[in-house]
């Protein structure tokens, strides 16, 4: 089975279109920033890092140091499919993390995107 085009693509190319996504409906870069961190276990100098060395969304999560284990509570629909549904470890990870910009962009309080 040949592996999705996304798990090639540098986190760094798509991060500018999370925050220009969440900074159109009046959130901020760092509401991104907190997101991902607390999903992945990264710090705010580990994931500058992961974006100055464009690293691939596969390696991104593969070499995540903490997946946040509440991920599980994040249910919905991204780009038509549910994410729970989802069998396929990396796609899951991609998706709750469009999942959870999502809810930024939606006005969603930062309590409730981190399940809290």
């Amino acid at each position: 089975m040949t592996k999705h085009r996304i798990y090639s693509i540098s986190v760094a190319s798509v991060y500018p279109h999370y925050v220009a996504k969440a900074e159109k409906k009046g959130r901020t870069k760092a509401e991104v920033d907190e997101i991902i961190c607390w999903l992945t276990g990264h710090n705010q100098q580990s994931l500058d890092k992961q974006l100055a060395e464009k690293t691939s969304f596969e390696d991104f999560f593969a070499q995540a140091p903490r997946m946040n284990p509440s991920r599980s509570l994040i249910t919905g629909v991204i780009c038509g499919v549910r994410v729970e549904d989802i069998q396929e470890t990396t796609m899951r990870e991609i998706r709750y993390l469009d999942k959870l910009i999502d809810e930024l962009a939606k006005g969603k309080a930062m309590e409730k995107i981190l399940r809290k």
